[in-house]
C-alpha cells in the first residue's frame, strides 16, 4: 500500500519561509500527480499547489507567487517551498498522489499531514 510522509513543518512569523517534502514509496511507477492540499481549523480542505508529469498543475489564487512546488523527476517525492507566508497559511498540509489532477481529492493516496503556524 502505498505511503506518503511529510516534512517540514513548523511555527514562522510572517513574512517568513517554510519548504514542505513529502516522499512517497510503495509505488511500482512514477506517480501522475503530487501535491499539496491544505486545511484550516473550521475550513474545508483546499487543493494548494499540485504538478503532474504531463503538465497539469494546480496553484490556488492565495498562494500564486509565494509558493512554489518542486517534484523530484527521479522519484515519488515533492518539496513545497512557501515564502511571504501570512498567518491566514495556517493550516495542516497534506501531501497527495494519484494519476489524475481532478480527482486527486477524492480518489488519491494521502500522508498524515504536517502542521503549519504562521504568528502576525
Amino acid at each position: 500500500k502505498p505511503q506518503l510522509v511529510e516534512s517540514g513543518g513548523g511555527s514562522v512569523q510572517a513574512g517568513g519561509s517554510l519548504r514542505l517534502s513529502c516522499v512517497a514509496s510503495g509505488y511500482a511507477h512514477m506517480v501522475n500527480c503530487m501535491g499539496w492540499f491544505r486545511q484550516a481549523p473550521g475550513k474545508e480542505r483546499e487543493g494548494t499547489v499540485i504538478a503532474c508529469s504531463f503538465g497539469d498543475r494546480y496553484t490556488a489564487d492565495s498562494v500564486k507567487g509565494r509558493f512554489t512546488i518542486t517534484r523530484d523527476g527521479a522519484k515519488n517525492a515533492v518539496d513545497l517551498q512557501m515564502n511571504d507566508l501570512v498567518p491566514e497559511d495556517t493550516a495542516k498540509y497534506y501531501c497527495a498522489a494519484g494519476p489524475v489532477l481532478d480527482s486527486l481529492s477524492r480518489l488519491g493516496d494521502w500522508g498524515n499531514g504536517t502542521q503549519v503556524t504562521v504568528s502576525s
